[in-house]
């Protein structure tokens, strides 16, 4: 079994180069499949995620192939309207190609997406949207019939939640769309914002207003266009909690800092030392972290779902008590128990978790359940004494490029065992 091993214990210092955005490449590979040509993407990450979308594209016969961190797609053959199941059940965002093969097929086959097991993600606000704009939508013993009888129509879709993917979704399938469409409390994080400049840059007429609101005028083709996908926000925290536990000197570089300001406060209050600049960012820390009180999960430009357990596993340490509160998934806390085999005291109190720092963790055999908690384990094993052993290595591969080895130029003592690092299949 793949595993990944960590000898903890020792600070982090050094120079490292953020990775491309899992949850910006996503949409905007899905979203290749409008053009009528080729599009370039920069700062791909290398990830198994980004394969299973590049399996999904060649199903519906676009051309890739990937150069370093660049892929390139030809779009011009499209044709198939069914992603097969065992390629849904791969990846929860396959769900978004659904509003692009809507766009470019008018109509679509697919069964209910997979991924991570935190919780009910319902496409229901997908479905609800997409109706609105025209779609019929048909079960067919347990997979989705998706038809549109003439062309889609532009219309007001207000969200009753701010989703990212319905947000997605509703972009994608509204730009080919008879005149305008408006999305109300629509999502607002950084990936959302980087998936209509690539929109824009294929000839797409979409408008993200303040407050929540993305204005979209249907046109009738888009072509291919080059596009540099954002810093992963999400990774960069994750490195900065390993950094704050550890102890160390980190400059996080080809990063937006702005994009996860709100998590800012939570170092400082913790004890660390940041050092912000536009593409830059340097944490210090002594190790001697302190407890943050209250921490809650929002939608942007709120404390981020995808950081909390990376966030909780730095606290396991600090001196104090915190609590962290979970209001966007109900089952985002399988990390708890693998922190507790670490020797963590934490306590579950329904959507909230309270963690009493100790004065350190030590190294056991723990198993990543999900993404974020693999990436939580990581961090504690590299914060904790002696050696840890982690299972569940193909979730972590999802989200993180290469982790062993960006750590270990950070001074970690990590290593892969069985296995040889991410497979994303790109190839094939």
């Amino acid at each position: 079994m793949e595993s990944i091993v960590v000898r903890g214990g020792r600070p982090l210092n050094g120079t490292l180069r953020v990775q491309g955005s899992k949850n910006s490449a996503l949409p905007i590979l899905a979203a290749c499949v409008l053009t009528d040509g080729v599009c370039v993407l920069n700062n791909c990450p290398v990830l198994t995620d980004v394969g299973a979308a590049v399996k999904i594209l060649r199903c519906l016969g676009c051309r890739v192939t990937r150069a370093g961190h660049t892929l390139t797609v030809d779009a011009r053959d499209v044709s198939c309207d069914c992603i097969p199941f065992a390629l849904m059940r791969e990846m929860r965002s396959s769900i978004v190609f659904l509003g692009a093969m809507l766009s470019r097929l008018g109509r679509a086959k697919l069964c209910a997406p997979g991924g991570c097991e935190i919780g009910a993600r319902p496409i229901d606000l997908h479905l609800a949207a997409l109706r609105t704009l025209g779609v019929q939508v048909t079960d067919c013993d347990g997979a989705l019939d998706f038809r549109v009888t003439k062309r889609l129509r532009g219309a007001v879709i207000r969200l009753p939640f701010p989703s990212v993917g319905a947000t997605e979704n509703v972009m994608l399938a509204a730009v080919f769309a008879d005149g305008q469409t408006t999305v109300l409390n629509a999502a607002r994080e950084p990936e959302i914002e980087d998936l209509a400049r690539f929109l824009n840059a294929c000839g797409c007429r979409v408008h993200l207003c303040a407050g929540g609101t993305v204005v979209i005028n249907g046109v009738r083709r888009a072509h291919g266009a080059e596009h540099t996908v954002i810093p992963d926000r999400i990774a960069a925290l994750g490195t900065m909690a390993a950094t704050a536990a550890c102890g160390g000197d980190v400059t996080l570089t080809d990063v937006v800092p702005a994009h996860f300001q709100s998590v800012h406060r939570v170092f400082l209050r913790a004890g660390c030392r940041l050092d912000v600049k536009a593409d830059t960012l340097r944490i210090r820390s002594d190790g001697r972290l302190r407890a943050v009180g209250t921490i809650c999960t929002l939608p942007y430009p709120g404390f981020p779902t995808d950081a909390q357990a990376a966030v909780m596993a730095m606290l396991c340490t600090a001196k104090g008590t915190s609590r962290m509160t979970e209001t966007i998934f109900e089952r985002r806390f399988n990390h708890v128990p693998q922190l507790q085999r670490m020797g963590a005291h934490i306590k579950i109190k329904g959507n909230a978790a309270v963690i009493s720092g100790v004065t350190r963790l030590h190294g056991a055999a723990v198993c990543a359940g999900d993404l974020r908690a693999g990436g939580a384990l990581v961090a504690a094993a590299l914060a904790a004494e002696g050696v840890s052993t982690i299972t569940g290595v193909h979730h972590i591969d999802r989200g993180y490029e290469d982790p062993e080895g960006q750590l270990r130029m950070l001074g970690a003592d990590i290593e892969r065992s069985g296995g040889s690092g991410n497979e994303t299949a790109e190839s094939e």
